[in-house]
């Protein structure tokens, strides 16, 4: 569903401001939908854990990547350039490796073909290299990695882990990262043809509907099975 069928005010494509404020919106709703750790399993806490990882290990530099691909302004890629030096010299994609398996969370084939087709309408959406569409896709991912931090650390601890590099990096850096890539997404919207109507927006969405697959747990995702052949 789009960000307008879910009853979001959707902001003028030429509003920066308004669309910083829409994407705190759609991640205050994200963060309150979260299921209640304490009520959770231990196989459903595992599970996010893995499913997460199953996605972000292997791509979000790739994600990235298309970004600093589709980019036009010298300012966009800079930043992003910037972004993708951390992810590679600090090797994010280890830290997040160790967290998982300190928390018993490695992804499974079962947890990937989980979360299979939200993870490859992302990707097709990014091999358009639709610039604004893409950097605003990213900005609102580093904003809700951010805040998302904390819960996926209390997860991991309800695992009996206390391995928190990658939980403690990412929920300080990914803020400036946010920041930055809103920055980018006015450089790229300044030059941006595309035509009017065009959802600035689509990247998100999809996006949110991946991290909403993440979190979803057993019986969430019996329910939803179980409304779409009722209908």
């Amino acid at each position: 569903m789009t960000s307008a069928q879910l009853g979001f005010p959707v902001p003028s494509i030429t509003n920066e401001v308004a669309i910083q404020g829409h994407i705190g919106s759609i991640i205050d709703e994200l963060m309150s939908s979260l299921p209640n750790p304490r009520n959770l399993s231990a196989a459903q806490q595992r599970g996010i854990i893995a499913r997460y990882s199953s996605v972000l290990e292997g791509n979000f530099i790739y994600w990235m990547t298309a970004a600093y691909l589709a980019v036009r302004s010298e300012e966009s890629r800079s930043i992003i350039v910037d972004n993708l030096l951390e992810e590679v010299r600090d090797c994010h994609p280890g830290m997040l490796r160790r967290f998982a398996t300190a928390a018993h969370a490695l992804p499974t084939d079962a947890d990937a073909l989980a979360v299979s087709e939200e993870l490859s309408q992302v990707r097709l959406f990014l091999g358009r290299l639709s610039a604004a569409r893409i950097v605003l896709m990213m900005a609102f991912f580093e904003g809700f990695i951010q805040r998302f931090m904390a819960y996926l650390a209390d997860l991991a601890g309800r695992q009996g882990s206390a391995e928190r590099e990658y939980t403690d990096v990412h929920g300080v850096c990914d803020v400036a990262h946010s920041q930055g890539l809103f920055r980018a997404l006015a450089a790229e919207m300044a030059l941006d043809e595309s035509r009017p109507g065009t959802d600035l927006f689509e990247g998100v969405d999809l996006l949110r509907t991946l991290l909403q697959r993440i979190v979803e747990t057993p019986a969430a995702t019996s329910a939803r099975v179980a409304s779409g052949l009722t209908q």
